[in-house]
């Protein structure tokens, strides 16, 4: 007699399982970022890394370091809009550091691919799309720094065109001091985070290794939450998402750019959303083609809660620095979206080969946000000091 089949889970309880999966995941997110941002503002060594924030080199290379450490775009930017109040940095070389820190907050999309290493199609997709954004960041900065610090060299003022248009924008604007509004994903997630915050300080003796703990317990969680999340999305779930995803939120580049401005504004957090379209691309919720527009939606969407805090800061400077930072997008945006074949096809290839052989994923995240900035930053001093 055969034995009858099993019952498949129901539509609806699967969808408060993937709910579940969702709040560990953003909460894992927001306890590693507070661990590490703690850390951040305990060591010195993350201010040192700005100490000679007069070279634009080192201030870019520097940001992109100290953004892979505290996983948070908005503590670095934040720490630079510091710095140039305080007249420690000049408002010409902190530009150099919001691209850095571009470049430095898309680390978090390339390891969260990395929780799909056991199966090697899901790992192929999570890469390739974690790919898209940074290869976006890198692309554009590499085409702006030289344009910005050339015409910085040969303008009276010091300053690159891109910051003199920011600074045009930041007197026109005239926007009215509003508060920075609280995200409500830090709002829904921060009985987690003051859990993981007691737990660190029972187990651990100092500040910095209580901040350690936190971002070890967070990044633990995120990877459990990941490996459910995306177990979940394989079952039943996927049918139902598949067919809405597709023919709704992402059938259009437009749409899918459209929904990554949006839901980022709302959640106020880039890493946020990048990283859960990660998980998405990778179990073919999402088409491939529609993910590059979105990434570039959502970074083009984080730049609105700079605008907002800025708003709210007395100094010009940090306007300035803010409407940048928008800028930045907006100009990556129209060059790259009529380009879209080059970092398309390019985190196609590189997908591919990380999907064959894991540990060029391994060496592209340690190459870009590790080993590059330290080297770069080491010559840079090296040549300063012969000099």
């Amino acid at each position: 007699m055969r034995n009858p089949a099993p019952r498949e889970t129901p539509g609806w309880m699967r969808g408060i399982y993937a709910g579940l999966c969702l709040y560990l995941f953003l909460s894992a997110l927001n306890i590693m970022g507070a661990g590490l941002g703690s850390f951040g503002r305990e060591s010195d060594a993350l201010i040192r890394l700005f100490a000679y924030g007069e070279n634009p080199f080192i201030a870019l290379l520097g940001a992109v370091l100290v953004t892979m450490i505290v996983q948070s775009s908005s503590f670095t930017s934040a720490l630079i809009v510091t710095l140039v109040a305080t007249g420690e940095m000049t408002l010409g070389t902190a530009v150099f550091a919001i691209m850095g820190a571009n470049i430095g907050t898309a680390v978090t999309g390339v390891i969260v691919a990395l929780a799909n290493l056991r199966i090697k199609r899901n790992f192929r997709r999570s890469f390739t799309a974690a790919l898209m954004h940074d290869l976006f960041n890198i692309f554009t900065v590499a085409i702006l720094f030289p344009l910005e610090w050339l015409t910085g060299a040969m303008h009276e003022s010091g300053r690159g065109i891109f910051t003199r248009l920011a600074g045009w924008l930041a007197d026109a604007v005239g926007l009215e001091e509003v508060a920075r509004p609280d995200s409500p994903i830090k709002v829904i997630t921060a009985p987690m985070v003051r859990g993981a915050d007691w737990l660190g300080s029972v187990m651990m003796p100092t500040t910095l290794s209580q901040s350690l703990f936190m971002a070890a317990l967070g990044l633990l969680l995120m990877f459990v939450a990941l490996v459910f999340m995306v177990k979940n999305l394989r079952g039943a779930l996927l049918r139902h998402m598949d067919g809405l995803f597709r023919t709704y939120f992402f059938r259009t580049d437009l749409r899918s750019y459209a929904v990554g401005v949006i839901s980022t504004v709302l959640v106020q957090s880039s890493t946020i959303t990048s990283s859960l379209m990660v998980p998405l691309a990778g179990a073919g919720v999402v088409r491939m083609r529609r993910v590059f527009p979105f990434m570039v939606g959502a970074n083009l969407g984080t730049t609105v809660t700079s605008v907002l805090a800025a708003s709210a800061n007395p100094v010009a400077a940090a306007m300035t620095v803010a409407l940048f930072h928008v800028l930045f997008n907006l100009i990556g945006s129209v060059i790259w979206y009529p380009l879209r074949r080059l970092p398309l096809k390019t985190a196609n290839w590189y997908g591919r080969l990380a999907g064959r052989q894991p540990r060029y994923a391994f060496a592209f995240l340690i190459m870009i946000f590790l080993v590059i900035p330290l080297v770069g930053i080491g010559i840079t001093e090296f040549i300063i000091g012969v000099r």
